[in-house]
This record gives structure tokens, sequence and C-alpha cells, in this order.
């Protein structure tokens, strides 16, 4: 692909979107990026820090309880990355999260369409829309891929909000595809690893809330192991790669989902526990679920992807990354 090729990236100062516009920069791409307003100089600084943004980068404001501004950003692109989703309400003409999480996708991909430039659409999901429950409550399927969404029928103690949102959200991106827009939908894993941001991305610090024992993360990512029966997990590196490889790639379209491994929150403490003998791990933040639900997804590999990061990468980046911003 010739690398003069323009993108859009949206929610630019986010731990996943940051890190993204790095490697578009590094990579030859000229990026347009979004952020929710060009007055707040740490996001700016963070962006404008990134080697190449003098020549490649371009900034506008784009905010999801106001898309029609992302039109500006779309113009002239050919790529769009559409990272950015809204972690609570503010109110204004939405009634809720999932409310504006749905018009946003809209009004993007509908840009990406009056813009006859945008070849496709990259939509940042979340495994939390892909859960293997079955809808009557009964227990789990055997595998988890594609083919499973989360019911919205059930109750959702923890994440409902953001549950419903990425799930609708992602649903209606994925309407969209072959209506003058290609679509790919990432369904990524908890994220780990490291991070250009100054402080501890919360998917990591949830991925390692055992190491910080922190309870309340904790409870976060034995909800995230309720939902999914398991943990599915990704280094922020290969999620980085997943993207471009999504963008590159001519033969891609629909849904994936992006995670090197699927394990117990027990798993996850003994990885901390191997790698960093001196942390201890409060007892009752170890709870075996025995579950045995399979990782059942193989369609981003059957295209030639190669997860670069295993578990125990992913975990001893993780703790380093805390360790290298004082969290730990």
């Amino acid at each position: 692909m010739e690398k003069s090729v323009k993108v859009c990236v949206t929610g630019g100062a986010g731990y996943i979107a940051s890190f993204l516009i790095k490697h578009l920069l590094e990579r030859g791409y000229t990026v347009h990026a979004t952020l929710r307003s060009l007055n707040d100089a740490s996001k700016v600084g963070l962006l404008k820090g990134l080697d190449h943004a003098e020549t490649r980068l371009k900034l506008f404001e784009g905010d999801i309880y106001n898309p029609t501004e992302f039109a500006a950003a779309i113009h002239g692109c050919e790529f769009v990355f559409h990272v950015a989703t809204p972690m609570q309400h503010e109110g204004g003409k939405y009634k809720s999260t999932s409310e504006a999480a749905v018009a946003g996708v809209k009004i993007i991909a509908e840009s990406c369409i009056e813009s006859k430039m945008v070849k496709r659409l990259i939509y940042t999901a979340s495994v939390m829309a892909a859960s293997p429950l079955k809808s009557d409550a009964s227990g789990y399927e055997d595998a988890i891929d594609e083919s499973c969404w989360t019911p919205l029928n059930l109750f959702y103690e923890m994440h409902s909000d953001y549950i419903y949102s990425k799930t609708l959200a992602e649903k209606e991106v994925l309407s969209y595809n072959g209506l003058g827009i290609e679509v790919v939908s990432l369904a990524c894993g908890l994220v780990g690893g490291e991070t250009i941001q100054s402080l501890v991305p919360g998917s990591m610090r949830t991925l390692i809330s055992q190491a910080l024992s922190d309870e309340t993360l904790y409870k976060g990512l034995r909800a995230l192991e309720d939902l999914d029966s398991k943990v599915p997990i990704a280094h922020v590196q290969d999620v980085i790669d997943a993207h471009i490889f999504a963008m590159e790639n001519s033969n891609m379209n629909g849904r994936f989902l992006v995670a090197s491994d699927f394990l117990k929150s027990t798993e996850i403490a003994s990885f901390i526990m191997k790698y960093y003998p001196d942390i201890i791990i409060l007892p009752e933040l170890i709870e075996d679920t025995e579950r045995e639900t399979k990782w059942g997804s193989t369609k981003l590999n059957a295209l030639g992807f190669h997860y670069k990061f295993d578990a125990g990468q992913i975990i001893y980046d993780s703790i380093s990354c805390a360790k290298r911003l004082g969290a730990i």
C-alpha cells in the first residue's frame, strides 16, 4: 500500500488510539486524529510529541456526543479507525451511552460513505459484546467465537451500560458493510503490555488488578470472566498490528475476535506470581471458576495474522509498565 494514504483515527488520545497513531506515523501514513477538545494541552501534547507528527499528523475536534464534527476529519481519508467510545453518560440529546454510541457509529459510517473516498471503516469493538452466555442464562456455549453475541435480555451487575453500548454499536456498524464501504469490526480482549500514556490505562489496571491488590478492579476482572466464561487478553502491540492488518489486507471485512489467550483469573494470578515472586496476591483475589469453555475464534489467523505475544509476555510487560509508571 502507498504510505501517502491518509487515515482517520477517532478518540486519538485514548490508550489504543494513541498507540495506533504512533505506529501509523512510523509506517509512513498521514493521520487525521480527533480529540474531544483541542484545548486539552496534555492530550494534544501527547500526540504532537510523536515522531513525524509535525509533518503527517493533523488534529480535529470530534466528540461522540456531537458526532457531526467527525466529517471534517474523515474528509480526504481512505481508511477510518473508529476507536472512540463513550464511557460515561453525559446527558444532552442522548438518553444513554448506548444511544450515543449507536448514533456515533451511524453518523461516522454515513460520513464515510458520503466522502466517496473511504474504502474501509475499522471499528474497535470489545469481547464484552461477544459473550458465550446462553440467552436463557442456563450456562455457556462450548466455545467463544465470532458467532457469539452478548445476550441483552440478561441482567449484568457491573459494566451494564458499557456492555449494551458496545454490543449495540458493533451490530449497528456491521450493518453498513457493503453499503458503499467495507466494515471490519475487531472485538478486542482485555488489553495490556505497554502504553505511551503517562498513567496505567484502565484495561491494563484491570488485567493486573490482583497484583495491585485492588478489590474494585478485581471485581471488574471477575465480571468479565463471568461474562465470557474466561478472560480473553491481548498485548497492545498485537491489537495495533491487527488494526493495521485489517487496513492493509484487501480481503478483510466483517467481525473478528482479537485475543491471543483465553485464561481464568486464577491463571492470570499464576503468571503474576511466576514472573514477579515479590508480589503478594491476597487469597481473596484468587478464585477458580473451573470453567472449560474453549477459544474457538480462528478467522483472523486464517487470513495470515500471527500473534507475537503470549499470555506470559502480556502479564510480564503489564507489570513492568505499571512499575515504570509508579503504580506498583
